[in-house]
């Protein structure tokens, strides 16, 4: 068997050949592979319990550990989609016995949310038709939260990084201090360039 596989990228005028096996060869294939998961979407085949989570598999298992690990009493969410990370987090709380979620989104699409609401993780669900940096949105978060409570924050609504920017500036201040505050999709970084992609 022969182990001295090659794979060369051409971009532009650019092309860069390295072998498969080596740590710069695993670095260039996980980025190709974010850029194909990308531009096909494969994502939108994802769902957990039912409704569309639109992750990669790898963060929903981190995600999971994460919260079984540091057991917050509430998880703020921006950015809902079709809500399939709040039934995420709302199942996980289910098995721990405690926690609520709270989902923040500038558009909450009908046939989401009535999915939602029908949904068996429903009585552990918050959502706030908002967008996430307004003051309202911030407010209306603010009140399902106790001063006792242990809070991680999950950003994933608009990925430009004049948007996150503000996220991160927002709800630093809401997350608990030692708790998280995860801003999922940073391998957007990867996939701007691809036929679907957006430079911003």
């Amino acid at each position: 068997m022969n182990n001295n596989a090659k794979i060369t990228l051409v971009e532009g005028d650019e092309a860069k050949t390295v072998d498969v096996y080596s740590e710069e060869g695993l670095d260039l294939v996980s980025k190709l592979w974010v850029k194909l998961y990308a531009q096909y979407k494969l994502t939108h085949d994802i769902k957990w319990m039912g409704i569309p989570i639109i992750q990669y598999p790898e963060d929903i298992m981190m995600m999971h550990e994460l919260i079984w690990k540091e057991r917050p009493d509430v998880i703020v969410e921006c950015g809902i989609a079709h809500g399939g990370a709040l039934v995420f987090y709302s199942s996980l709380f289910e098995l721990i016995g405690t926690g609520r979620v709270i989902g923040v989104d500038v558009e909450i699409r009908k046939h989401n949310r009535e999915a939602l609401d029908k949904h068996p993780m429903s009585h552990r669900i918050e959502m706030i038709e908002e967008s996430s940096v307004s003051e309202k949105a911030i407010s209306e978060v603010k009140k399902y939260i106790k001063d006792t409570d242990k809070v991680m924050v999950v950003l994933d609504s608009k990925h430009s990084k004049e948007h996150v920017l503000k996220e991160l500036a927002i709800y630093s201040e809401i997350v608990t201090p030692g708790s998280y505050l995860v801003a999922m999709d940073g391998a957007q970084e990867w996939a701007w360039n691809i036929p679907d992609g957006k430079p911003e």
